[in-house]
């Protein structure tokens, strides 16, 4: 029975394979979005002070982390002169595989660091979201870099994507299991679902790199000794001009005058914002908006919802993507996420079952589209490469590129969000129990009576208004982004053209 396990796992296609990394990620990630930030403030009393310090340094190292990996891990394939070189080698895909099988269970230990107190609270949340983001970053840089890696054709990057959503929607189930063990006063059960988690996340990444690190050896192997054939029939090599080595502020200036380039980062960066400003609000807006209208149930499932149903949801964008194009359909979830914004605004904070799907798909939707970005990397991936004739794309490179502009908007999220609901409501989340503390004084009962529904107004106008200035936002600046349709198939056609015209020079005999 186990040896007919093992060779159903190395049966296995490589696009199964390389999507079930997702799996071990979303675990962990999922459930850190959703409980990192009332750990600290409600379990660990965190103070506002700290909070904010340590969201200012996780903000500037968690900008600075992406494309300093992706220099160290890139920086080689700028100034490639080996002729006989392959876009998407075996070699390459290699040392991807190796970052990832180091990476991830180091990702899986620093995520067990959130949920014991074992430093002063203000101390513990600056280094757990440093060494956290760390490990992240490197499986996310090398995971996504291998999409660009494997595939050049959009069809083959789409399946890729694919399983990735796949197996994210079957990840995003611990957010499930989580709701039933989540307890502020009695932390123990929350511990050793995290353990478990992590432990699951370990043997997930280590199994699954070294299915495909033992595959892609073969190929590597095979190539070589193709290779060392083919140089015994040479007879004499032309010499190749020796190319001097890119440094990080010349590749900045090529990245500079990469338009696509700039208006991409432009729009991530409101989408990275918003989606962080849903994961990190949605219990707030179930607590003020809609606790006293729906069971403990019906708020369980909103939340297991809004967290499989992206992902799930993304299987059918990405079949729109294969006969549309991924521009058409990214701008599509935007006029929606207005649309709809706006019927809500309308409609009131009143509506309970209005306002149960709007809460939901909004973050279904915003988090569809952040599924789909990475395929527009790959694409630009491209395009940097045929722009700048490289002699190999150095994808993890332009990711961490991408997340040096994008990723502010994660610490912005929380930051902007408070402050926001703060100045409209006078509402501090830092302050402890203020609605009980208002009640329990006797002058103040009018004004506690009045702070309510206040709070209530301003967490609907928080909710509402943000998307709708996000999808305005966007929409403006992906309207200037011209990678797609003819220009897209373009860049595919010279990219290909590139990949399959390197071969090692060899003179007829």
């Amino acid at each position: 029975m186990g040896l007919r396990l093992l060779a159903c796992l190395f049966h296995l296609p490589t696009a199964v394979i390389y999507g079930s990394l997702s799996l071990f990620v979303s675990i962990l990630h999922n459930v850190f979005l959703l409980y990192y930030v009332d750990t600290f403030v409600s379990v660990y009393k965190i103070d506002k002070l700290s909070f904010w310090i340590g969201e200012t340094v996780f903000l500037i190292w968690n900008s600075l982390n992406d494309p300093l990996f992706g220099w160290l891990s890139d920086r080689v394939f700028l100034s490639t002169q080996q002729p006989g070189a392959e876009i998407s080698s075996p070699e390459v895909v290699l040392k991807r595989l190796r970052a990832l099988s180091h990476n991830g269970p180091l990702f899986a230990i620093s995520f067990l660091a959130f949920w014991v107190a074992w430093a002063h609270p203000g101390l513990q949340f600056l280094l757990c979201l440093c060494m956290y983001d760390s490990f992240l970053t490197m499986v996310d840089l090398h995971h996504n870099a291998l999409l660009a890696d494997l595939a050049v054709s959009a069809k083959d990057r789409t399946s890729l994507n694919f399983y990735c959503s796949l197996f994210s929607a079957v990840g995003s189930l611990s957010v499930f299991m989580s709701y039933a063990v989540w307890n502020k006063e009695d932390f123990f059960s929350f511990r050793i679902f995290c353990v478990v988690l992590a432990l699951c996340s370990i043997v997930g990444f280590t199994l699954s790199t070294q299915l495909l690190r033992q595959r892609f050896e073969a190929d590597g192997k095979v190539k070589w000794d193709q290779e060392s054939t083919l140089k015994e029939l040479y007879i004499e090599k032309l010499s190749v001009p020796q190319e001097k080595r890119i440094t990080l502020a010349e590749y900045l200036q090529q990245l500079s005058r990469h338009r696509n380039f700039l208006w991409f980062v432009c729009m991530n960066l409101i989408q990275v914002f918003h989606c962080h400003f849903n994961s990190n609000f949605f219990p707030l807006f179930l607590e003020h908006l809609l606790s006293d209208q729906i069971s403990v149930s019906t708020g369980s499932f909103l939340l297991g919802v809004s967290y499989i149903a992206p992902h799930l949801n993304n299987l059918y964008f990405l079949s729109l993507c294969r006969r549309c194009g991924v521009y058409a359909v990214v701008r599509g979830l935007f006029f929606l996420k207005l649309a709809l914004s706006i019927v809500m605004l309308l409609a009131g904070p009143d509506q309970v079952y209005l306002l149960c799907i709007f809460i939901a798909s909004n973050r279904v939707f915003t988090e569809g589209t952040c599924k789909l970005l990475n395929l527009v990397v790959t694409d630009l991936v491209d395009e940097d490469l045929v722009l700048n004739r490289r002699k190999q794309a150095a994808s993890a490179l332009l990711f961490g590129m991408v997340a040096l502009v994008t990723k502010p908007g994660q610490t912005f999220a929380p930051l902007i969000g408070t402050w926001l609901l703060c100045a409209y409501t006078g509402y501090d989340i830092f302050q402890r129990n203020p609605l009980s503390n208002v009640v329990s004084a006797q002058p103040k009962l009018e004004s506690a009576a009045a702070l309510e529904p206040t709070l209530r107004q301003g967490c609907f106008y928080l909710l509402v208004f943000v998307p709708i200035t996000c999808a305005v936002l966007q929409l403006l600046s992906w309207s200037q982004f011209s990678l797609h349709g003819k220009r897209l198939q373009m860049v595919k056609a010279q990219r290909q053209s590139l990949t399959q015209g390197r071969a090692p020079e060899v003179k007829t005999i």
